[in-house]
This record gives C-alpha cells, structure tokens and sequence, in this order.
C-alpha cells in the first residue's frame, strides 16, 4: 500500500471485484451427534461386506444417500444451508433439489486430486469425522489465466496466493459453487475421515430458468 504521505495521490485503495463464496455453518453439536450416528449406522451396514481400507485407500458410497432414512437429518441442514446461500445471492427460483450425495471414508495416507462438480449450481461437503491431520479442504483459484505470469512474492497473503486451505471441524458444512475446484490432502491422522459430499441444482431448470438473457430481433 501507498504510503499516504509521500504519494502524488489523494487516496489509494484496492477494490474487491467479482469474490468467490464459501458459505460456513457450524451445526450445534447435539445435532451433529445425531447425524454422525446416523450415517455410521448407514455406512456400517453399506461397509460390512467389505475388506478394510489399507493405508492410503479410500472408498466412496453410491451417490444416491440423500434417499437414505438415514440421511434425512443431514439432507433437512444441507436443505436450509442452500436456502440461505440462495436468499444470500438473492437468488430467485422454484425449488432446488439435492441431485447426488455420497459418502467418502479415507484410510490414513489417502487424499483427493483437485476437482470440480460439472452440472450443477452449488456443491458442498459436511465433515462428518474430521481428526487432526485430516481436518482441511484446499480451494484453488478459478482464474486460470492469473498462473501465465507468477512472479515471486514477498509475502503469501490473500490477494496473492492460488490456494486457501480451509480448516474444518466435525460438523462443520461447507457449501460453494460447484465450478469451484478443490482437492483434500493426504490423512496425516492415525484414524479414518468421514465426509458426505452434496451436489444442488434448481429444479426444472430447463423449464423455468433456462431462457437465454436476450431477445431475438
């Protein structure tokens, strides 16, 4: 920044254009609880038949667990966390629907590659068993052109880095857009990870949302 006193200018700030979200909410531990019962009583069952996981191995569920009974606390928070991220963006729409929701258990050792969620409107993850070493999500900067020219820096901030690294907790949910790509690092805990990852979409969007932005003339 400008030193005031010495600049040929009467004021100098730096103005913050088109940001990209990450909504955070925190569920109140009693409801965690309940949920984290729920979905290791699903995922016992989905697992039984399985070897366990070997260090470094992850497994993922079907997609389909939000039409689980099991799931239908954590789909009733993911339901009110979107309708505020919605109402946030002011937002106008039908109705949206959860279009996917999966469960991922990652062995100490395991992480995932960067990615995004195609196809949708918002994504989002709720952190089911986050221990130390396994507790944070890295975001990357959508802007690809901004790495053709990557001097050096004197100091990694905000407004220069290409990643911020979130830190989550259990219970913690996040929701973001889904263009938004993200990767977890290795488990560096003794334990496995537990996560549900969400996709969310308008319904009937080709009916109601789906019109361009201009008229033919």
């Amino acid at each position: 920044m400008v030193d005031q006193n010495q600049s040929r200018f009467e004021s100098w700030h730096a103005l913050r254009l088109f940001p990209t979200f990450v909504w955070r909410a925190e569920c109140k531990p009693d409801i965690h609880r309940s949920i984290r019962a729920s979905i290791a009583s699903k995922l016992g069952d989905l697992r039984r038949p399985l070897p366990a996981l070997e260090p470094g191995q992850s497994w993922r569920s079907d997609p389909t667990l939000h039409k689980a009974n099991e799931f239908g606390e954590l789909v009733s928070c993911i339901d009110e966390a979107a309708a505020a991220v919605l109402a946030y963006l002011r937002i106008g729409y039908d109705a949206f629907e959860i279009t996917a929701c999966w469960a991922r258990v990652s062995a100490p050792g395991a992480g995932q590659g960067m990615f995004s969620h195609p196809n949708n409107f918002l994504s989002g993850v709720y952190c089911v068993q986050s221990p130390a070493g396994a507790d944070t999500i890295n975001f990357h900067e959508p802007r690809n052109q901004t790495s053709i020219i990557r001097p050096p820096v004197t100091e990694l901030t905000a407004e220069n880095t290409d990643q911020v690294v979130v830190k989550v907790a259990d219970g913690t949910l996040l929701i973001f857009p889904s263009w938004l790509q993200h990767s977890v690092d290795a488990n560096a805990s003794d334990g496995e990870s537990i996560s549900v990852g969400f996709n969310i979409m308008f319904a009937a969007y080709a009916e109601t949302m789906g019109r361009p932005l201009w008229e033919v003339e």
